[in-house]
């Protein structure tokens, strides 16, 4: 029963809270929940832990960037082969893709374009060098029109 309702509270946190008070989705819901699974990709840290001084990995990342250090918020895999002011620029992208208000969240344009920067500037670090076929994701991203974006579920 009790890994039920774990279950459960971890569905209601990895949407939004909005969506969990209206049971109306939204691009900003989408971004929330973008938010999160970008925080699980950087960290490599599941969204519930009880483990840790903050359950939530949004309130994990949080306490921790309030140290200043991301070194203990990273996935250790990467084991420091990353522009550490690119992964701060998308951990405040990712941190603010999940903030409790709506309005306090960017669109999926805004975090496209935030990203495509990240990418640019890893990209240069490592000497151009393309470890995924980063030329066509940026083409992709910038032929982008709102016209093709998806309604809200």
């Amino acid at each position: 029963m009790y890994q039920l309702m774990l279950l459960d509270l971890q569905a209601i946190l990895t949407l939004n809270y909005r969506y969990y008070r209206t049971n109306w989705l939204t691009e900003k819901s989408d971004v929330f929940s973008f938010g999160v699974v970008l925080l699980e990709i950087i960290t490599s840290q599941p969204v519930i832990d009880q483990t840790r001084e903050k359950s939530h990995i949004g309130e994990w990342v949080g306490y921790r960037l309030t140290n200043g250090d991301i070194k203990n918020i990273m996935d250790p895999s990467l084991v420091d082969d990353y522009d550490s002011s690119s992964m701060w620029k998308v951990l405040e992208l990712a941190m603010s893709c999940i903030s409790q208000t709506s309005s306090g969240r960017p669109n999926m344009s805004q975090v496209a374009n935030e990203l495509q920067e990240c990418l640019l500037s890893e990209n240069s670090r490592k000497g151009g060098r393309h470890d995924m076929d980063s030329k066509s994701s940026l083409e992709l991203s910038t032929s982008f029109v709102p016209e093709q974006t998806p309604d809200a579920r």
